[in-house]
């Protein structure tokens, strides 16, 4: 049996890998085998706090641009991360896995407001916890949120799932040459102007010295296998 080399972790899913191949709305077969692979983490001892993006539904500084106050398109952003949480926990309770929403916007009837403390509590207990609205204020990403919400739980490393398989010196996709990291600095990353992160998402990870993993979401059994520890995807640390 695999046996996993961090205790605690901070899961961050961008919204568009939950759309799978349809790049909106939400595929629900995807969201499946997410949620059996982070059960398999769970029953490994695993304690999993997860921050969605809502990509798939609204992005607020590129759709509202222009048209609308940044503040107000943003917000419907962190509305839309809402969607994303209510889906996976409903997948997730479907397998019988115990799940809680925390929102960093208080919507008590659909979900419990962020309580740090809290939190911590659902994960001792073996509770995966969705962090939603990003941070709640406007201007901060969820990759940002998800940083935060991984030096306030104390986790060990941020996994982040995205639609690329790691670090690269350059977009891999236009520039055939591009060479992929195994490992880099978060001083490189920001130096280089790399698309890990945006810079306040990187700088604080950075400041709070948590390891962030990069790997591609493509095989949701990635995340397993980061967890064990295995070499895949790219780390950004110290």
């Amino acid at each position: 049996m695999e046996k996993p080399v961090y205790h605690r972790v901070l899961l961050k899913i961008s919204g568009e890998a939950l759309a799978g191949g349809k790049h909106s709305g939400l595929d629900f077969e995807v969201i499946g085998q997410v949620c059996d692979v982070i059960r398999e983490c769970v029953e490994l001892g695993v304690q999993v706090g997860i921050v969605i993006g809502g990509g798939n539904f609204w992005r607020g500084v590129k759709d509202g641009g222009g048209r609308m106050e940044r503040t107000r398109a943003d917000h419907m952003g962190m509305l839309a991360t809402v969607l994303n949480c209510l889906a996976v926990a409903d997948v997730m309770e479907q397998k019988g896995m115990a799940v809680r929403v925390q929102t960093a916007i208080e919507m008590r009837a659909v979900a419990e407001p962020y309580i740090r403390s809290r939190a911590i509590r659902h994960l001792e207990k073996g509770r995966v916890v969705i962090f939603g609205c990003g941070t709640g204020n406007p201007f901060f990403s969820t990759d940002t949120a998800a940083v935060l919400r991984a030096a306030e739980i104390d986790a060990d490393v941020i996994l982040l799932a995205k639609n690329v398989d790691g670090v690269y010196s350059a977009d891999p996709v236009k520039d055939p040459n591009a060479v992929k990291y195994d490992r880099i600095s978060y001083d490189d990353v920001l130096a280089q102007h790399l698309t890990v992160m945006d810079s306040t998402a990187t700088s604080l990870s950075m400041d709070n010295h948590i390891p962030v993993l990069l790997f591609a979401l493509k095989d949701p059994k990635n995340i397993l296998r980061a967890v064990c520890g295995e070499k895949i995807g790219t780390i950004v640390q110290e």
